[in-house]
């Protein structure tokens, strides 16, 4: 009766580890505050470091090749939308004309160096690239550091950052090129560029600014009532709802066209 009632613990004690084991296979606990899924957790566990850093060696920024922006299809891969991480969910722009955001740019370096990014391609970090939530892949971006004034182009071929209050990841090297490595962080505007355009196609409308998004979304759709150019919401100390890109003489035709509909006061801005 003794042995039966001993294999019978034992029985239960091998249930339960089994039933801990299934669930650990399913979450795992980081700093007890985030819970991630097997795809999460195959994120983190796919680097051979844990704290990703610079190279050893110092890079000299003016031997660092730009990008020049040419027309690319979007890449099969990476371009899901909407997608999902951490619980959180995305959408992939359909159109990146006129996009432009400020905000907090970080780096990646040594950690992801040789490493895929979410188009298949390998990472390298002497050469500028970087990793955004929503642009398509591949895209470019013209980013402006707001505090020292420099700028660089790069091209967007990983998703990411997934930090809360961050905009953009750059590769090492781009941000040696906009003098930021040491910091780790920096305040950038980050604009598309869309490779096809002539120079003529650089004209915006700026139609108001607002302290409340609110007030921005009526006024937008508002203005798309009038035009069939894209209307869109640039985000920096203030609201600005903008129409563009486009040619001068298009942009001047618009502005008289809003001016009589009492709508604005339209302003032209140039990219």
């Amino acid at each position: 009766m003794k042995s039966f009632l001993s294999s019978g613990k034992a029985f239960s004690v091998w249930i339960l580890v089994l039933i801990l084991q299934s669930c650990s296979s399913q979450y795992v606990s980081m700093g007890g505050s985030e819970v991630l899924s097997d795809s999460d957790r195959y994120q983190q566990e796919r680097y051979p470091i844990k704290q990703d850093r610079g190279p050893d060696q110092k890079i000299d920024g003016h031997k660092i090749e730009d990008v020049v922006p040419v027309y690319e299809p979007r890449s099969a891969a990476g371009n899901k939308s909407p997608y999902t991480v951490r619980g959180k969910k995305y959408y992939v722009l359909n159109n990146p004309e006129g996009y432009s955001e400020a905000g907090i740019a970080s780096w990646y370096g040594v950690k992801f160096h040789g490493h895929k990014t979410s188009n298949g391609e390998i990472f390298d970090m002497y050469k500028v690239s970087a990793a955004h939530k929503t642009l398509p892949i591949p895209s470019y971006v013209k980013v402006t550091n707001l505090d020292n004034g420099k700028s660089v182009i790069a091209r967007v071929n990983d998703r990411g950052p997934f930090h809360d209050g961050r905009l953009i990841d750059l590769s090492y090297a781009g941000a040696v090129k906009l003098g930021y490595e040491k910091q780790g962080t920096a305040r950038v505007k980050v604009e598309a560029i869309t490779p096809g355009y002539t120079e003529t196609h650089e004209f915006f409308i700026q139609v108001g600014a607002f302290s409340s998004m609110a007030n921005a979304q009526k006024l937008k759709q508002e203005v798309e009532l009038y035009t069939n150019n894209r209307v869109f919401i640039e985000k920096t100390s203030f609201y600005r709802v903008k129409v563009g890109p486009m040619t001068e003489r298009k942009a001047k035709k618009l502005q008289k066209k809003l001016a009589r509909k009492n709508i604005g006061p339209p302003i032209i801005v140039r990219l």
